[in-house]
């Protein structure tokens, strides 16, 4: 590798901490979820108290369908990957900040690459039981999980925090609904 190129990736990547704070909003740190039943629980809960998306082209059912393609796809496969250079590097080093500060920040409206567009009549209920089913199939999956489309290759501890960081930048969008009059 050129030294040009080694100083181009050194510098975004040491500037990457700041890109981040930036992108987590005036709040400091996202809400995180501690385990995957916690996850688990607050996206059930979301059956009994339905919350609102702000700044995003997506409603709450294509939220969750979105999540459930990313877990999914961590066993099947991503339908379209970065390359490998990028993976390798660019990549895992930003799993590797996102999972050293243990919150991920990424553009909450961008599909998944390659991924079926998101049905945006799904109905709640079924966008829910979708999320919750890839969740209990990641659980108790033990083959071989299949490479990030940015990050590369990730453990199955590695794909948990990713998924749960991954959740809880999304639950950022949430919001309550209010009783309108």
């Amino acid at each position: 590798m050129d030294r040009r190129r080694v100083l181009k990736t050194t510098t975004v990547l040491l500037a990457a901490p700041a890109v981040a704070t930036q992108l987590a909003g005036c709040n400091g740190r996202l809400e995180t979820f501690t385990s995957w039943k916690q996850a688990q629980q607050a996206v059930l809960e979301l059956l009994f108290t339905p919350k609102i998306v702000d700044g995003s082209p997506w409603n709450l059912s294509q939220v969750l369908q979105h999540l459930a393609q990313s877990i999914e796809y961590s066993m099947q496969g991503f339908p379209a990957l970065k390359g490998a250079w990028f993976r390798s590097t660019i990549g895992s080093a930003a799993f590797a900040l996102f999972n050293a500060r243990g919150v991920m920040s990424h553009d909450l409206a961008e599909p998944i690459p390659g991924a079926p567009a998101l049905e945006a009549s799904l109905a709640l209920k079924a966008a829910v039981n979708r999320l919750l089913a890839a969740m209990d199939a990641f659980a108790q999956f033990n083959g071989k999980l299949r490479p990030h489309f940015a990050y590369g290759e990730l453990t199955k501890p590695q794909y948990e925090r990713a998924h749960l960081m991954h959740l809880a930048n999304h639950w950022t969008q949430f919001h309550a609904r209010t009783a309108t009059a």
